[in-house]
């Protein structure tokens, strides 16, 4: 039996080193998502129908085999280097509560949070800091608003090399960020990294209509990105939107993301532009020659909107904010010159863009196609609005193509030439990207990242499911879970 194609979804998690039982979850779920994982690596996810909620061993070991043998799945590198957290928030303090105390169950020996709270209208927000009752947690009052100024200014207090940043409507893996440091410690070369989005809740379908349409999870194979060497399924190469990954995980050497003027403050939500902030950061990083990185271990769960409001608003907002991004690149002379080499593949992409929306289930809105050229065509306009606000303020607004540093060629040249530049690019640490010095690693780990032993066999490393009607023993719900399967009675796992 197939599953259904716009069903109620259980989420959770299997990992394939502990025994397989039946699955059984509330039967208002029709289906079941699990992230499987090996040893706590993510080797991929498999959709299975559910009966009355309950799927039997032999249905799970079928859609298990389509994965491949968990012996190919090599453990995901983890480090201890010193990892400070970035979470800009605005008046959402419940959100921001379940999002910390998923940050600090993490396994990560140092760990620090900057909670950065943007032009808050109360106290909320610094209460929620304060009844989590850590002292790794330090908040920070920011007056103005935007997710692009508390990234930035959660990055200025930032005094760890390697500073990530995640949203507040995320639960990270306890892993996140031992894997993060486990990233850039196995390529030193590495001034950026992010890793998979993946939803929370599939219970609604506006829920799995955003899961579709967003495309946030860029699957389960580790990637990396140079000016050099230009990847073969990206004819837009570098400006392709979410090909690098998206700000809700998302981190940073902290010299590297300083040094090319951190985010654009004329962008993201709490501005007229909604989005784009973290693509056009990510394309300029690659623009001034960085290398980035796609670290699959290192997963996250997003809580994505319920409802038909809040997707349509969210929609309408990433149109906005892509409009916004190409207004930027439009008005730089050499990020326009190399753009206009990929028009037609550009198109084509848009084309694609529609088509994944159209098929995304029933709650997306029917005007979804109007409702996303209407956002393109207003992203310019806001752009410039926002631009000239935020630098009245004296905000930042960093060039798309900074000028080139010394020892390496310039960006549109190497893509006008194929991708292969003329002269090798320095390496940050020799041009002043990354600090002079690397953090001293825990002893006993060298160069290498250390790897950490498997979890306990059959939970990922987490306890198994409160007990119940649902018999999910060897499984892991996704955590901090609210409301039932549609989004409304009591309070539920899975």
């Amino acid at each position: 039996m197939s599953a259904p194609n716009d069903a109620a979804t259980w989420v959770g998690e299997l990992d394939r080193l502990g025994p397989l039982r039946d699955l059984r979850v509330d039967p208002a779920f029709r289906a079941a998502r699990l992230l499987v994982t090996v040893g706590g690596t993510p080797q991929g996810q498999v959709t299975v129908p559910l009966r009355g909620g309950r799927a039997t061993i032999a249905e799970l070991r079928s859609a298990l085999i389509t994965l491949g043998s968990p012996e190919r799945v090599a453990p995901a590198p983890v480090a201890g280097d010193p990892v400070t957290v970035v979470i800009a928030t605005r008046d959402r303090p419940e959100s921001l509560a379940r999002c910390l105390r998923a940050v600090l169950a993490s396994d990560h020996p140092a760990l620090s949070v900057v909670v950065v709270d943007n032009d808050p209208p109360d106290e909320l927000t610094r209460n929620a800091v304060a009844a989590a009752g850590s002292p790794r947690v330090r908040y920070v009052r920011e007056p103005r608003r935007g997710a692009s100024v508390g990234r930035n200014r959660g990055l200025a207090e930032a005094r760890t090399e390697i500073v990530a940043f995640t949203d507040d409507d995320t639960e990270v893996d306890p892993a996140w960020a031992s894997r993060i440091a486990g990233a850039f410690a196995a390529d030193p070369e590495l001034a950026c990294v992010s890793g998979p989005v993946l939803a929370a809740r599939l219970g609604s379908p506006e829920e799995r209509a955003a899961d579709v349409a967003l495309a946030w999870n860029k699957g389960f194979t580790p990637r990396r990105f140079t000016l050099a060497e230009p990847p073969a399924d990206s004819p837009i190469f570098p400006f392709a939107p979410g090909l690098f990954g998206i700000g809700a995980n998302l981190a940073v050497r902290a010299g590297a993301a300083r040094a090319v003027g951190g985010f654009d403050e004329a962008m993201g939500p709490g501005t007229p532009t909604h989005g784009g902030e973290d693509c056009e950061f990510l394309v300029r990083m690659i623009l001034a020659g960085n290398v980035l990185g796609y670290a699959p271990g290192a997963y996250l769960w997003h809580h994505h909107r319920p409802d038909q409001a809040a997707l349509r608003k969210q929609m309408e907002g990433y149109a906005i904010g892509l409009g916004s991004f190409l207004a930027k690149v439009a008005l730089s002379p050499q990020g326009r010159s190399v753009a206009l080499r990929r028009l037609p593949a550009a198109v084509a992409r848009l084309r694609h863009i529609s088509d994944r929306e159209a098929g995304a289930g029933v709650a997306m809105p029917a005007d979804a196609d109007q409702t996303r050229n209407r956002g393109l065509l207003n992203g310019p306009r806001a752009y410039l609005r926002s631009r000239r606000a935020v630098r009245r303020a004296g905000g930042a607004v960093p060039p798309l193509v900074g000028p080139a540093r010394a020892g390496t060629t310039a960006p549109h040249k190497i893509l006008a030439t194929g991708g292969h530049p003329a002269v090798t690019p320095a390496l940050p640490h020799v041009t002043g990207g990354y600090p002079a010095a690397v953090p001293a690693r825990p002893q006993g780990t060298g160069r290498h990242p250390t790897v950490a032993p498997p979890r306990p066999q059959g939970t990922g490393g987490h306890p198994a499911a409160a007990p119940g009607p649902q018999d999910t023993v060897g499984y892991r719900a996704v955590p901090a879970r609210t409301g039932g399967p549609y989004g409304a009675g009591p309070a539920r796992r899975g």
